[in-house]
Parts: structure tokens; C-alpha cells; sequence
């Protein structure tokens, strides 16, 4: 009976082994793919905003003087913008701030609607482009450099979670192993 039972646990053991094996297996794969996701992110997003060569204006001056802007953009100063969160930061407090000071705080939206109800109105006209390019460029940083950088930073810290849960189970496994060889 003693035998039988004991058996039956080292049955027991080698299956929790498998699959403990299986799933360190699955979780390192896993976060395989969530750090070559956060890799191709990261590197997609630097790429596309390195290309535009779009720089911070350099400390001291007076495009930073602004409390509007200035608090925000100070620790960028003179570099190159080149991340979601540089991104992020240059579209609400750089470009937001400017296009709040064209056709006193309006939308795109608003000012084409009034343009086109006066298509003679050269000013109209004017502020409605320049709303469009700034509130286009806005919208590009922040959809998809400072979206897409987020995601990819999401994706780093899930990537780390299955490495750092697949080193336990490896030990986990590794008990289990040692468990099943002295019984």
C-alpha cells in the first residue's frame, strides 16, 4: 500500500513538473514577445520623430519664458524631441498654448465653420489653416508617438513581469524536481 501510494506521488510530481516546465516555457515566450513589442515601439516611435527634427527651444529663451509653457518644456530645453513623453509634453504645452492664441481660444472646427459661412474673410481663412496644421501636427504627436510609445512602455512592464514570474516557477520547478528525486 505504502508503495502504491508513493507511486502515485511521484506520478503526481513528474505531471506538476510538466506543466510547471510548460508554463515557464509559455511565460518566457510570452514575454518574448511583449519586449519585441515594446522594442518595436520604442524604435518606430524615435524613428518617425527623429525624421521630423523637431527641437525643443533652448534654455532661457523666450518661447519658454511663458508659465504656460516654460514649467514643462525647461527639461527639454535645446533637445531633440525623440520620445512619447517629450512628444506628449510639446503638443499640451507648446502647441496647444500657441494655437489658444489664434482666433482667441476657437477649435479648427469652429473658425472653418465660420470661414466658410465667409469665404471672402482672408483672416478666417488664414487662422483656420493654421489651426488645422497646428491641431493636425498636435493630434499626430500625441495619437501616435505619445499612444504609441504608452503602449510600448505597457508592454515593457508586462514583458518583465513574465520573465520575473518565469524565474520563480523555474525554481518552483527546480524544488520539484529536487522534491521528486529524493522520493
Amino acid at each position: 500500500m505504502a508503495k502504491t501510494s508513493k507511486s502515485k506521488r511521484k506520478s503526481i510530481d513528474k505531471l506538476l513538473n510538466t506543466l510547471g516546465i510548460l508554463i515557464v516555457v509559455f511565460l518566457v515566450i510570452i514575454g518574448g514577445l511583449f519586449w519585441w513589442a515594446y522594442s518595436f515601439t520604442n524604435t518606430n516611435v524615435h524613428n518617425q520623430l527623429a525624421s521630423q527634427k523637431i527641437y525643443f527651444p533652448p534654455l532661457g529663451s523666450p518661447e519658454l519664458a511663458s508659465p504656460e509653457i516654460g514649467p514643462y518644456l525647461n527639461q527639454y530645453a535645446g533637445q531633440q524631441l525623440l520620445t512619447g513623453t517629450q512628444a506628449k509634453a510639446f503638443a499640451d504645452h507648446f502647441i496647444a498654448v500657441h494655437l489658444s492664441e489664434v482666433a482667441g481660444g476657437q477649435t479648427y472646427a469652429q473658425v472653418s465653420a465660420e470661414s466658410l459661412a465667409n469665404p471672402t474673410n482672408v483672416q478666417l481663412k488664414t487662422e483656420a489653416q493654421t489651426l488645422f496644421q497646428g491641431e493636425t501636427l498636435r493630434g499626430l504627436l500625441l495619437g501616435d508617438a505619445y499612444a504609441f510609445s504608452t503602449v510600448g512602455h505597457i508592454a515593457q512592464i508586462a514583458a518583465i513581469v513574465c520573465f520575473a514570474t518565469a524565474g520563480i516557477m523555474a525554481v518552483l520547478v527546480l524544488l520539484g524536481l529536487w522534491h521528486l528525486a529524493t522520493l
